[in-house]
């Protein structure tokens, strides 16, 4: 299978040797080089590869801009990673993509209606802040004023590191043009848990997503002398940030949510200093929105509480949302027995957010496909999945495809 090889070409690109992690950021010299390995195998199969305005990249097959055509069905993921991040997190889906085109072409499928295969840029946000920041600007939930605006660890602006890449920040925004050619969209992904491994199948489909956000916490205090300024005379933010992290933990292993604390800055970051200033981010999830509003309610109240005893003040930023996404229950019907046998696929629900949650809201028909991880670990160098079940993958991503391009 043509999967084989070209999973075999990619896997090198971005990788940390040491650690075996990958650092593929939006509009970094790996993350180019995967644009390039997209554009190439596009090439190799006389398709016809866009760039739109927001830095996502197409391919096609067939003519999306014809007359006549009706909109395509469109499938796909994205290319860049979480820091340290494993190899098959949006990259898988890309993969599989290509590998079920040419399993169609095999086949002699003649289309009725556009292919397309798409990379969405920034994903995960690793690099600006803000997750699915290429679907979000295609859909318009993304202002391009505040896109342009993000800033990095380096500061350097979204807008600058896009036109270091030779793409023209001002052109991003809603692209209805786009939008206009995406019939129905099938995203494969690797599963982010054990559920395919406890129910022993190797491919499931998606049920939805549960509402998920980012916040930015702000610690502020004094900085002082780490000898010299006794225990009782300080406003050390560190401590508060450190009580509203166990605070989290508490509130999401009671009421079944997720709750993470991933990224901290320290301010001035010195051993020997108290802290002024802790900024971390967290993370938050729920099965519904009013799950979700009560977790950040209820850590964002004792935080204030912890301030108020360490002298301390609470700053809490939203810095993206996401509410739960339904996938098509029809599309995900419809698919359902094209997997490899006569017993229907199972349906999971997922806790990650993914660029066909954004493609939902807009009102876009929306499947997702999981593919069996034995680890249940992502976003970590561990994550994996067997080339048997990636296999499985493209079959059912090739069947589900030629199903939706008869129509």
């Amino acid at each position: 299978m043509n999967f084989d090889s070209m999973w075999t070409t990619l896997l090198p690109i971005g990788r940390d040797p040491r650690t075996g992690g990958y650092r593929r950021f939006v509009w970094n010299a790996a993350e180019q080089e995967c644009r390039q390995w997209f554009l190439a195998e596009a090439a190799q199969r006389d398709l016809d590869a866009r760039t739109d305005q927001n830095g996502n990249l197409w391919a096609w097959w067939g003519d999306p801009d014809g007359a006549d055509e009706s909109p395509g069905a469109v499938t796909g993921s994205h290319l860049d990673s979480v820091p340290a991040g494993g190899a098959y997190d949006g990259p898988l889906g890309v993969v599989s993509a290509f590998a079920a085109l040419d399993l169609l072409r095999e086949r002699g499928v003649q289309p009725a209606r556009p292919l397309g295969i798409v990379a969405f840029a920034d994903e995960e946000g690793a690099r600006f802040g803000v997750a699915c920041a290429g679907s979000r600007l295609l859909t318009g939930s993304l202002k391009p004023d505040l896109a342009r605006a993000l800033v990095d660890a380096d500061g350097i602006s979204y807008a600058e590191a896009m036109e270091r890449a030779g793409h023209d920040p001002t052109r991003i925004g809603r692209d209805d043009q786009t939008l206009e050619k995406i019939g129905v969209f099938v995203e494969l992904h690797v599963e982010q848990g054990r559920g395919l491994v406890d129910l022993d199948a190797p491919v499931a489909l998606a049920e939805g997503i549960w509402p998920h956000g980012r916040w930015r916490f702000e610690f502020a205090g004094e900085a002082n002398h780490a000898g010299t300024t006794r225990m009782e005379d300080r406003r050390d933010p560190m401590l508060t940030y450190a009580m509203t992290a166990l605070a989290a933990n508490k509130r999401a292993r009671l009421t079944g949510t997720r709750a993470t604390f991933g990224r901290i800055e320290v301010e001035p970051s010195a051993t020997n200093a108290v802290p002024s200033r802790i900024t971390a981010w967290l993370d938050a999830r729920a099965p519904d929105q009013g799950a979700l509003d009560q977790l950040l309610a209820d850590i964002g109240r004792q935080a204030r509480d912890r301030a108020g005893r360490d002298g301390t003040v609470v700053d809490v930023r939203q810095e993206s949302v996401t509410p739960m996404v339904a996938f098509d229950a029809e599309l995900r019907r419809s698919l359902a027995r094209v997997g490899p046998t006569s017993r229907e696929l199972p349906v999971l629900p997922t806790q990650a957010g993914h660029d066909a949650g954004i493609l939902a809201e807009a009102g876009v028909p929306v499947a997702m496909l999981f593919v069996r991880n034995p680890t249940g670990v992502s976003h970590s160098p561990e994550e994996y999945a067997e080339p048997a079940d990636c296999h499985a993958g493209v079959e059912v991503l090739a069947s589900a495809l030629e199903e939706l391009l008869a129509r």
